[in-house]
């Protein structure tokens, strides 16, 4: 039968006591209590707090079901095993649950059984008395043994019924009872030597257990003097661990009796346990009891030994007396550290007195060599706090940055008040998980971009890099550039970037006449959540190339030529006439210089090569066939590198009169010739719209018919690359209007791919440009961006139109040697696998690499499509 006794007494908000009882020798399954039951807790969250019990205190015996909080007997408890025969058998769990914290202690009492009956040592014992033996004489007889306690234990002697001897039981200080053979009647060993007894020993368990021995009673002669010491009762102090053969004490007892008679040695009583005897040692002729084992003061603190003295003559009669040994307790045993609970890692922002381990510290010394101190070493954000009577939990004490000190190793140190003090240490590793608690930030704050002008469209031009302190998804950084407008147009018509890598790109050709510089933001966002952000700013400046030639804009001319009137009777260094000049470019690229290329063979003029003044180098001559113009060949040429040239051609007639006549005959030669070029250009004009106008029917028919046979994804590269040749051959026939560089950028076509033709036309005034040339691009755009996502492929020629069938978007063609990546979008470069998912667009653009002007006609794009 199970008695359950339930206790509950609340410690503090954390802490409870239950006690159960339950009889020793159990079977398996045996149950104890339910233990959340009792403290009132949901069964259906114990799984969900963590619901266990501490290591340090769990048993063999015991077993705890964690799921409903039943403890039950998992192996048979032997009671005298586990607590031998201490009065009181009590086994501790310790258990807790988390979220929030709470702890609980229960104590299991093991109660006695009476499952052992009392035992004699030796199933026979001998007691020899001398027949002088006066009455009232006590003999100590060997004590029965009996593992139970309580009420199980040993309680009485009895013994067969005689007229010589009675038997008196004594009581213990430690509760133990043992029998003394009294003499009642005298003995007469001539009439009976021996006689013989049965002795009984009972305990007081229902049913009673009893054991027995045989007591036989020898009669000896008289020697009537016994030894006695010199008190009945010694008590020594011994300090724990002293080692084998200190002195306890040194004994003496005297016999007044001569020759053997009074000879005495000493030995322990039978009274003595085993443990005493392996513990002491005696001398038997000295007396001196010396330590023979382990003195520990944590098994025990008081021993009792019973010594006796007897003289070596007949019929000796011991002496006894009782020695009291009290160990004193040492400060040998250092405090245990056992953690119950650690966390794996502390969030960053965790509060101060967030739990981050569980840990009980025992010692088990006494008084205060038991008493422990602890504490954490080292400087670390964290502190102790103790929960209950030896359990103590880590919690924070300050603010965590994980991107100062990822982890902390946290030592906690136990000492104990003893002399000299001893300690114990135990670590754990604490690791801080990360917060998105750091913006990236970016290796500068403003980023000066130096582009040449007339870049390729696509093309790589700087990087902006930004880190992030914070760790995986917080420390991953996207690059994006901030909507701004530019000129009138969105910054994402002029630069991408990668969002994973912060490379830039140029997504038009730059033009320093037109645009020099400008700026934007950069954001750099992580990957956290919420996300943090930072800006930068990037200043792109555009450097000047030299991608202008110089335009002659006096004198002015016709079909290139401008015709100038010298007068026969010029003087040597008479100017007559002054080109100037200008260039779009700056700088040295735009420093000019002046000089007569053909037709002064002569040397009869020469010309300022810093100012384009023309004069006469000397007189002419009267022989000058004034029909015979002198046609001077006349360059204008920059410093860059390489330098550009124009070149215009004068025609210098010889005249007749003076200067005042040949200026007045001028302006009225020009009036006239002004009036005619307004009609002729009237009527170049109405032609050329109408010409114009039904080209674009006939090209409109011509593609719409074609539309129908084409499918979206039929975009060969070298269909392409043929298309842009053919536009490009046609280009230089067809020239209609003017084309500047700002003007060259990339539209998204919504039709079927193709080379759409925009016509350049050069301009100036009589003057002549060199190095014209011409670029087709095709261009890929992703379906479903919504954006300006341009990406550019490599470069081809019309000769190598075949190998663009391993390109299925296209491909350009220009005049420039250099590969650019196959796609670039947003600045990266995209895998072939991916490029054949693209919706295409044409794109031609036609640009000399120096001109003075260009032109774009859009709307040939918009029409053409």
């Amino acid at each position: 039968m199970i008695v359950l006794f339930l206790v509950l007494c609340m410690v503090d908000a954390l802490l409870s006591q239950l006690a159960y009882k339950v009889q020793e020798e159990r079977d398996h399954g045996t149950f104890v209590g339910n233990i959340a039951e009792d403290l009132g807790l949901d069964i259906t969250k114990l799984s969900s707090r963590r619901f266990q019990s501490a290591p340090n205190s769990r048993s063999p015996y015991l077993e705890l079901n964690l799921e409903n909080g039943v403890l039950y007997v998992r192996e048979k408890i032997d009671r005298e095993l586990i607590c031998k025969q201490s009065p009181s058998c009590l086994l501790h769990l310790e258990v807790f649950l988390e979220n929030p914290l709470e702890f609980f202690r229960v104590e299991i009492e093991v109660l006695d059984i009476n499952d052992n009956a009392p035992t004699f040592p030796e199933s026979e014992m001998q007691v020899e008395i001398s027949e002088s033996a006066t009455l009232g004489t006590r003999f100590p007889l060997e004590s029965a043994s009996d593992l139970d306690v309580g009420n199980n234990s040993l309680r009485s002697y009895e013994m067969t019924t005689n007229s010589f001897f009675t038997l008196d039981v004594q009581t213990q200080g430690d509760g133990n009872k043992f029998a003394e053979l009294v003499l009642k009647k005298p003995l007469d060993r001539e009439q009976q030597a021996l006689h013989r007894y049965v002795l009984t020993a009972s305990d007081g368990g229902i049913p009673q257990r009893t054991g027995t021995a045989l007591l036989t009673i020898k009669v000896l002669d008289s020697n009537d003097n016994v030894p006695v010491f010199e008190q009945p009762v010694y008590t020594v102090s011994m300090p724990e661990n002293s080692p084998p053969g200190t002195l306890v004490i040194q004994l003496n007892a005297t016999d007044q009796d001569e020759g053997q008679n009074g000879e005495v040695v000493y030995s322990f009583s039978s009274h003595n346990s085993p443990r005493v005897r392996e513990i002491f040692s005696i001398d038997p002729r000295s007396g001196r009891m010396e330590v023979a084992g382990e003195l520990d003061y944590e098994e025990s603190n008081m021993y009792q030994v019973y010594v006796q003295a007897k003289d070596l003559g007949p019929n000796a009669v011991p002496a006894h007396c009782k020695v009291m040994v009290k160990v004193l307790d040492l400060n040998d045993n250092a405090p245990d550290i056992s953690f119950s609970t650690v966390k794996e890692s502390v969030s960053e922002g965790a509060p101060p007195g967030t739990v981050v381990a569980l840990f009980s510290v025992t010692d088990k010394d006494s008084e205060e060599n038991g008493q422990i101190h602890c504490e954490i070493l080292g400087e670390v954000p964290f502190r102790l706090k103790l929960s209950y009577k030896n359990y103590y939990t880590i919690v924070t004490d300050g603010v965590l940055d994980r991107e100062l000190v990822p982890s902390y190793t946290v030592t906690v140190l136990a000492r104990d008040r003893g002399s000299p003090p001893l300690s114990s240490t135990k670590s754990i590793q604490v690791q801080v998980a990360d917060v998105n608690d750091n913006a990236p930030r970016f290796s500068q704050a403003v980023y000066n971009v130096y582009v040449t002008e007339n870049n390729v469209p696509g093309a790589y031009i700087s990087a902006v890099s930004a880190t992030d302190k914070d760790d995986e998804e917080n420390s991953q950084v996207s690059y994006h550039i901030l909507e701004c407008d530019i000129q009138g147009m969105s910054v994402f018509t002029y630069v991408s970037i990668n969002s994973e890598n912060g490379y830039l790109y140029a997504l038009r050709t730059f033009d320093y006449e037109q645009l020099k510089d400008f700026s934007f933001m950069v954001e750099a966002r992580d990957g956290g959540s919420p996300p943090l952000a930072s800006n930068a700013t990037v200043n792109i400046v555009i450097v000047d190339q030299n991608d202008n030639a110089p335009s002659i804009i006096a004198p002015h001319g016709r079909n290139g030529t401008a015709k100038e009137l010298l007068p026969r009777t010029a003087e040597p260094g008479y100017l007559f006439l002054r080109v100037v000049a200008v260039d779009l470019d700056e700088g040295e690229n735009a420093r000019l210089t002046y000089s007569i290329l053909r037709g002064n063979d002569m040397s009869l003029f020469r010309m300022d090569w810093r100012t384009g003044e023309l004069r006469t180098a000397r007189k002419i001559t009267s022989k000058r066939d004034p029909h015979r113009p002198f046609e001077l060949v006349v360059e204008v040429r920059d410093h860059g590198q390489p330098p550009l040239s124009s070149t215009g051609l004068i025609q210098v007639e010889i005249v007749d009169g003076t200067v005042e006549k040949l200026n007045e005959n001028r302006r009225s030669s020009r009036s006239n010739d002004t009036a005619l070029d307004l009609t002729l250009i009237l009527i170049i004009a109405l032609g050329s719209v109408s010409f114009i106008f039904l080209l674009a029917m006939i090209v409109l028919a011509i593609r719409c018919q074609k539309e129908k046979k084409l499918n979206i994804y039929s975009c060969l590269a070298s269909d392409c690359c043929v298309c842009c040749c053919s536009c490009c051959s046609r280009q230089a026939r067809a020239r209609k209007k003017k084309l500047s560089k700002s003007d060259i950028m990339l539209v998204q076509s919504s039709n079927v791919p193709s080379a759409t033709q925009v016509p350049v036309e050069e301009s100036g005034s009589f003057g002549s440009h060199h190095h014209n040339q011409n670029y087709c691009y095709q261009v890929c755009l992703t379906p479903e961006s919504a954006k300006t996502d341009l990406m550019f492929l490599k470069p081809c020629s019309p000769s190598r139109s075949t190998d663009t069938e391993h390109n299925p978007c296209g491909a350009i063609v220009t005049g420039y040697a250099d590969q650019q990546p196959d796609i670039i979008s947003n600045g990266s470069i995209l895998s072939s696998e991916n490029k054949h998912q693209r919706t295409e667009l044409s794109y031609l653009v036609d640009r000399p690499r120096r001109v003075n002007r260009y032109g774009l006609y859009l709307g040939i794009s918009s029409l053409f499509a």
